[in-house]
């Protein structure tokens, strides 16, 4: 709810601030003196588009203040407020050359946002562009709302999220089939190529070494036997010393133990003389010069160099390579089962969406029909006796082969419709040209409708336009009720109304050298004895209006002046 607004510099207002409180309060003062002004300021804050005409003559900008109190601005804001603050303040600039800036809590923010927020905090009824009306979503909203359909409803819209979900998955598989095709081609192909080559981790390492030992037969030759004579063939050879050392060892060991131990120490070096001897044995034997073991190796490692080109910088980047293939490979080898597969869920979900809306649709149209009873009745008893409200409602049957033009909210579409006099053609809510009846409409709908909504500011211009006595008395009960759970702010001429209000602003015009200025103030109660009798009366007020003033206050608002 707003707590307090001000405005600068509008039209013939140049600096007005009003406080506001919760309940029903009503702005009455006579005929052209700006009581419309008011409302302009609250639809700019709201975002609406400005024009450079409204900025007062002399001065330089607009300024539109107002701040909204939490508990209906928290949900709006959450991403604009620290969840600690209770006060959300929101203003709106505009120069001759833009169409302004928007601040909430001092915070730049798009007009754009200020526009999307907007009817999430007032309502304002009597204007023809009322998002209820543009949007004729809104209407669905309204009878689900009242029809408590909000569970099925969910249900039909998360079945139809799904299916869309799914169709968008199988048009990209769909899309993709020939790429898939040439990939999968072109993945076999290279796995073919790396498998063939039969790799194996370390194997590039161990070629290399082979090669260089091929490319070094001759000498190593020449060093194996060199060590051979060395260690075995020679005549004063390593073998036949240790030999002699042993049986010199033994000899002396009889004399000093000490020698035993360096008798096994020359015993195990004999042994590993002898296996040293055995290894240069086979060593030889096994890397003779071969020119053609050369060439496979050769032709190996140039094998392993190409496949590195390809594939990546080791044996172990090749086979890692490999296995990714090989996973993509079936994961596109299967896309066709995959795609079976979302078909047939999609027939499943599409089954269970289209009994989902069924239920939902017959359900909207039982409860329309006693929605559209209940609507006429209640606008009757407020003057439009003869009016006549309906709520249409067409069903298309969704197509399974269209699945891009599944409703997630279901598979009616509904319009509100009147015909406000006899003889004419039941019309669209949105075509109303009166503001009046129009106000009164939605009085009663936001009266009987199951609208969440709570603490929000709701604003009704011309509502008595066209209506008198008890037509009056019941719209202004309408009010007062509506106000138990909202901010309700009516613009009146009608002296019953006035009366249920429990706050009365008067707007009043004065001019001053030549210039007029727009202001307002809130009535004491003795102001609104006066003020009502001047409604009821006009400008010649009789003691006896006064005193029917005075039983109006404290028969409807229950108010005195104590209060």
């Amino acid at each position: 709810m707003i707590k307090s607004l001000r405005i600068k510099n509008l039209a013939t207002i140049e600096d007005l601030e009003i406080d506001l409180e919760k309940g029903f309060s009503i702005i009455t003062g006579e005929t052209g003196v700006g009581k419309s002004i008011i409302i302009d300021g609250i639809m700019l804050i709201l975002g609406e588009k400005s024009s450079k005409d409204m900025i007062r003559t002399g001065k330089a900008e607009i300024s539109v203040e107002a701040v909204f109190l939490q508990d209906s601005a928290k949900i709006a804001w959450r991403e604009l407020i620290p969840e600690s603050e209770d006060e959300i303040f929101v203003q709106r600039r505009i120069t001759e050359k833009k169409s302004g800036k928007g601040y909430v809590n001092g915070t730049l923010v798009p007009i754009k946002k200020l526009k999307e927020l907007g009817p999430l905090l007032v309502d304002i009824y009597g204007q023809n562009d009322h998002v209820f009306l543009q949007q004729i979503e809104y209407q669905l909203h309204y009878l689900d709302a009242y029809a408590d359909a909000g569970d099925l409803r969910k249900e039909v819209t998360g079945w139809a999220r799904r299916i869309k979900k799914l169709a968008v998955e199988k048009d990209a598989l769909a899309m993709k089939e020939r790429d898939r095709k040439q990939r999968l081609d072109f993945l076999q192909y290279q796995i073919n190529e790396i498998e063939k080559a039969c790799l194996s981790p370390g194997e590039e390492e161990i070629l290399r070494q082979q090669r260089d030992i091929f490319k070094n037969a001759e000498k190593i030759r020449l060093l194996v036997e060199e060590a051979q004579n060395i260690a075995d063939n020679d005549e004063v050879c390593l073998s036949s010393l240790l030999s002699r050392l042993l049986t010199i060892s033994q000899e002396l060991s009889r004399f000093a133990k000490e020698f035993g131990e360096a008798h096994d120490a020359v015993s195990q070096f004999s042994i590993t003389i002898r296996e040293l001897s055995d290894f240069l044995v086979r060593f030889k034997e096994q890397h003779t010069a071969d020119p053609e073991k050369l060439e496979e190796v050769e032709e190996r490692l140039s094998q392993i160099e190409g496949l590195k080109r390809k594939y990546g910088n080791s044996v172990q980047d090749i086979l890692s390579y490999l296995e990714k293939a090989r996973v993509e490979y079936r994961e596109l080898n299967s896309s066709q089962e995959k795609l079976s597969e979302i078909e047939t869920t999609m027939t499943d979900h599409f089954d269970a969406y289209s009994a989902k809306a069924q239920n939902l649709s017959l359900l909207r149209k039982k409860q329309a029909l006693k929605l559209a009873k209940q609507i006429e009745k209640e606008i009757g008893n407020l003057g439009m006796k003869k009016a006549q409200f309906t709520i249409r409602i067409d069903t298309t049957s969704p197509d399974p082969n269209q699945l891009h033009k599944l409703r997630a909210l279901g598979v009616d579409e509904i319009e509100f419709l009147i015909s406000p006099n006899p003889g004419e053609d039941l019309k669209p809510l949105r075509r109303i040209a009166s503001g009046g009846e129009l106000s009164r409409i939605m009085l009663v709908l936001k009266t009987i409708g199951k609208d969440s909504e709570r603490f929000k500011t709701l604003i009704f211009d011309e509502i008595d336009s066209g209506i008198g006595g008890k037509t009056a008395e019941f719209v202004a009960r309408k009010l007062k009720e509506l106000a138990t759970h909202n901010q309700v702010i009516c613009i009146t001429h009608l002296p019953q109304i006035a009366s249920f209000a429990t706050h009365h602003f008067k707007i009043e015009k004065d001019i001053v050298d030549k210039r007029t200025f727009t202001k307002v103030r809130k009535l004491t109660y003795k102001e609104r004895i006066e003020e009502i009798a001047r409604l009821t009366a006009g400008s010649h007020i009789s003691e006896a209006a006064l005193q029917n003033a005075r039983e109006m206050l404290e028969r409807n608002c229950q108010c005195s002046e104590k209060h």
